[in-house]
């Protein structure tokens, strides 16, 4: 209790190598419902600071039902714990998630895996009445319909590509 396994003393004055090793643990993990991404590519780790002596992790869901948020609660714990660190997780429900912060690289992943991202800015009026073309993530055609709102998980809608026949998830503007 109190350094680091460097031997940095993380209580009293946490050097910057210890913020971001704790920051960096935090990050990496992955989404436990959609594990191409990470909760920091996802957008949903705020910030991680070590203060007296604990690494704390501050949270925001993607939205309130989601079942996947104690998961990754736990699972951004024991990757502080798995670091080196006493850690402590703190969930933050304000200002509330949007699709706007997943990063660039975040998006890139999702099509790489087979998930369509979102395509407009959360505050869209299309994106609230599901009027968006959303483009194939196989084949890139905007020739696209929508099968379901709901896909394999509630913030996902089921589509189906009229080019290349396949279905494929889309991560819902929120």
């Amino acid at each position: 209790m109190g350094g680091s396994p460097e031997g940095g003393n993380i209580e009293s004055h946490p050097s910057p190598d210890d913020q971001r090793r704790a920051y960096a643990a935090a990050a990496a993990v992955l989404d436990p419902e959609v594990p191409c991404v990470t909760v920091a590519d996802l957008g949903i780790l705020r910030s991680v600071e070590i203060v007296d002596g604990v690494a704390v992790a501050k949270v925001t869901p993607t939205y309130s039902g989601c079942p996947a948020v104690l998961a990754i609660e736990l699972a951004v714990e024991a990757a502080l714990l798995d670091a080196g660190f006493q850690a402590r997780v703190e969930r933050v429900i304000s200002p509330a998630w949007t699709t706007d912060w997943i990063t660039e690289e975040g998006r890139e992943k999702l099509k790489a895996y087979g998930i369509a991202p979102p395509v407009n800015g959360s505050n869209s009026i299309r994106s609230l009445f599901g009027e968006t073309v959303v483009a194939c993530p196989q084949c890139g055609s905007s020739e696209t319909e929508r099968v379901s709102e709901f896909g394999s998980t509630a913030c996902k809608a089921l589509y189906r590509c009229a080019a290349c026949r396949e279905p494929f998830d889309y991560f819902k503007c929120i």
